[in-house]
């Protein structure tokens, strides 16, 4: 299963920039990417093509970073879609690291969650793996 990582920047001009430089480098090609930041931490969420390429380069980079299977969840995209899954969550005790929005299909949105128990997120979303 792909994997997501959610990975620790410094809240700088060109950090990401350097980041993405390195995995093209290695020829990674990102599927997926999000983030922000706040004061002088910033983040980035990543959904690549090659998990092993992905965790090489932000090893030898020393990026803080967490990396874990990703959990989908298609939700009605309407408001509160996205909550029915975060309560649900919660509700299982399931820490969110962080999500990616996928894509709208019809009436419904794909998110894609990297959390702190994979099958424990599964189980409360009611998928079976």
């Amino acid at each position: 299963m792909a994997h997501q990582f959610v990975v620790q920047l410094a809240h700088k001009p060109g950090a990401l920039a350097e980041l993405c430089r390195e995995l093209e480098r290695q020829g990674v090609d990102l599927k997926a990417i999000g983030g922000g930041g706040i004061g002088e931490v910033g983040h980035v969420i990543l959904k690549t093509a090659d998990d092993a390429k992905t965790r090489a380069v932000l090893e030898a980079g020393s990026y803080t970073f967490i990396e874990s299977e990703s959990v989908l969840a298609e939700v009605d995209d309407q408001p509160g879609g996205m909550l029915s899954v975060l309560d649900r969550l919660a509700a299982a005790g399931v820490n969110v690291y962080g999500h990616l929005f996928m894509g709208r299909w019809g009436e419904r949105a794909t998110f894609a969650f990297v959390v702190d128990d994979p099958a424990k997120a599964r189980a409360a979303l009611g998928q079976e793996y």
